[in-house]
């Protein structure tokens, strides 16, 4: 249920009306608008007669969410949610490019990744510290060390930091080193995780599960967003289909459907949805003429060395051309890429 308070509503008004909604045992979430404030209930509305508020001053209507999946819906906010992650805009009319390797593997290799990345125009550093994989003897990541690491880059090139945490015990530690958190296509309906990052009140970026459905990724994001966490970004990153020519297949239609139907910035990973690296600029190009607010791309000094993921990594000079391209697109649809973040002080231009 949503109540939708007039444009004169007082602030004791609205906090009668959270008042009366608290005492059923329910959850309140306030979006504040230029010309209105909207009160947002999640639970049980089964207990919450809308009679309770009819009649109580400042509220202008009383509107039912249609949608399982409350707090991510247009419904509740209909304008494009957007942030700042260490003053890079995520969402509204610009477009970021996050970029980096699979794997942190050493020192040398993610330095050089990361100026590269800077260099070509990128506004955030990727990289896995904890890395799931299908084999127990693959490569698993360097661990606390590999988020060192991040953010000696970030130190140097000042690319903010997207990591994946994989289990509720990581978060503390990759709040120390990182700027997003990356839920993983294996994680998405891990629901302790989500309750534990959406506590946290960090920026997280949700990737859809392999074989999830659009509302089944919606509703994972409504985990995180109960707990007031509202910097969440959503990616999708290609599904599991009959098709074997591709790594997975890239769902571009998820693109527009997720802009209509949610608020939330919406990322396209271009990388593993084809798994190949000469399909990524194209992919990426459909993805931002689709209406996608960024990209996460996989790039790679030497990929043919790569400890996970080196088919569909790019080389710098590759990457330096997507977003080139990438620019241009935005531009056709009336958009721009982001600003790049400022250098950190002492570090040459």
């Amino acid at each position: 249920m949503m109540i939708v308070m007039q444009s004169d509503a007082t602030q004791e008004q609205i906090s009668a009306v959270v008042s009366r909604v608290e005492a059923n045992g329910l959850k309140v979430h306030l979006s504040r608008g230029a010309e209105r404030t909207v009160i947002g209930i999640v639970g049980d509305i089964r207990v919450v007669q809308p009679d309770q508020f009819n009649h109580m001053p400042g509220i202008a209507q009383i509107t039912p969410i249609s949608r399982p999946y409350k707090l991510a819906s247009r419904e509740f906010i209909s304008e494009d949610t957007h942030f700042t992650i260490n003053g890079l805009p995520v969402g509204g009319s610009s477009v970021v490019v996050v970029a980096g390797p699979c794997s942190v593997e050493d020192r040398t290799q993610l330095l050089e990744t990361a100026h590269a990345v800077r260099e070509a125009g990128g506004h955030a550093l990727r990289g896995g510290a904890f890395k799931p994989r299908t084999s127990p003897y693959a490569f698993q990541g360097l661990g606390e060390y590999g988020l060192e690491l991040l953010a000696e880059a970030r130190e140097q090139t000042g690319l903010s930091i997207v990591t994946e945490v994989m289990s509720v015990d990581q978060i503390p530690v990759v709040m120390q080193y990182a700027d997003v958190m990356q839920i993983g296509a294996r994680n998405m309906q891990n629901y302790s995780l989500l309750h534990a990052v959406g506590e946290s009140q960090y920026p997280v970026l949700l990737k859809r599960g392999m074989s999830a459905t659009i509302q089944e990724l919606l509703m994972a994001a409504e985990y995180v967003l109960s707990h007031g966490n509202r910097r969440v970004m959503l990616c999708e990153r290609g599904i599991r289909t009959f098709e074997t020519a591709t790594r997975n297949t890239t769902d571009i239609n998820a693109v527009p459907v997720l802009k209509s139907l949610t608020h939330l910035p919406v990322i396209l990973d271009p990388s593993h949805s084809t798994g190949h690296w000469a399909y990524v600029t194209a992919i990426a190009r459909a993805g931002i003429a689709a209406g996608a607010d960024g990209l996460i791309v996989e790039v790679h000094t030497h990929p043919e060395a790569a400890m996970s993921d080196g088919g569909q990594s790019l080389k710098p000079e590759r990457f330096a051309e997507l977003v080139r391209q990438v620019g241009a697109v935005a531009a056709a649809v009336n958009r721009e890429l982001a600003p790049q973040p400022a250098l950190p002080a002492g570090v040459p231009g």
